[in-house]
């Protein structure tokens, strides 16, 4: 049913990867250029990847353990995301002198977030299935 909790999670986390990487900097160089998600493609794709997870897994609702299985897959996606961002972070040319790193590099972890509350009540849905099936 998509008027339950977890669909608002997955529309918010879909939000903050697939929205919010445009209005939010993930870090700003040297020479005072706000880079977004958008002007890297790698990062760009894993951004919208785990916004389309978050979609296809709203919209899975009749099969509860493919939604939870995708909202798993989602978060170790966003877990190699943050990494990335770290990663990058750190190794900007020029890091000695003073980069500065954004709001957009936690966005991954808002995300990871959503995910689990989707996650946690999937699972209490599933629970409340099968404990209703034994009764049958």
């Amino acid at each position: 049913m998509l008027q339950r909790i977890q669909t608002i999670y997955l529309l918010l986390a879909a939000g903050v990867s697939g929205g919010l990487i445009y209005v939010f900097h993930i870090w700003i160089t040297n020479e005072n250029v706000k880079v977004y998600a958008a002007d890297e493609a790698f990062i760009f794709g894993l951004f919208l990847a785990s916004a389309f997870f978050s979609l296809t897994s709203i919209f899975m609702f009749k099969k509860r353990k493919s939604q939870f299985i995708m909202g798993r897959l989602n978060i170790i996606l966003n877990f190699i995301l943050l990494g990335l961002l770290v990663y990058r972070s750190l190794n900007l040319p020029g890091e000695a002198s003073a980069s500065e790193n954004g709001i957009g590099m936690f966005l991954p972890i808002v995300s990871i977030v959503l995910l689990a509350l989707a996650n946690k009540a999937i699972k209490k849905d599933e629970d409340l299935v099968k404990s209703v099936d034994r009764l049958r």
